[in-house]
């Protein structure tokens, strides 16, 4: 079995968290995670915004928000429990997290409303 990497506070940058979080899969999977109050097991993240992930593809968001410094992670048995390092990146960048979460939720509440106002498609008849 592979050990996990988990960087070390100070070898946690800027550019390694917004590289991380640039990809809506990922950035949905850690809100999420920061949200909940204890550790959250991959599987519960099978269906991201409408969408169906696979175990693989999962496997390499999780690995991205890890090496990031984003996410803790720990196997038990099958499972791997994963929690967020908000605490921990506050410190470091304070505001950071709270900002990319603020602006991920404002485009994901602009984008359902904006599925919610597009008017169906009207049918033309050829002259």
């Amino acid at each position: 079995m592979r050990h996990l990497v988990h960087p070390s506070i100070d070898d946690i940058t800027v550019e390694g968290i917004l590289h991380a979080l640039s990809d809506p899969v990922r950035v949905a999977i850690y809100a999420e995670l920061a949200a909940s109050a204890g550790a959250t097991i991959c599987s519960n993240f099978l269906q991201v915004s409408d969408r169906s992930i696979p175990k693989s593809t999962l496997s390499q968001h999780f690995r991205a928000l890890r090496e990031a410094g984003l996410v803790r992670s720990e196997r038990h048995g099958v499972e791997m429990r994963n929690v967020s390092r908000c605490k921990e990146i506050e410190q470091r960048f304070p505001g950071l997290i709270a900002a990319i979460l603020n602006a991920h939720s404002v485009q994901a509440t602009g984008r359902a409303g904006d599925a919610r106002r597009k008017p169906a498609a009207r049918k033309t008849k050829a002259a």
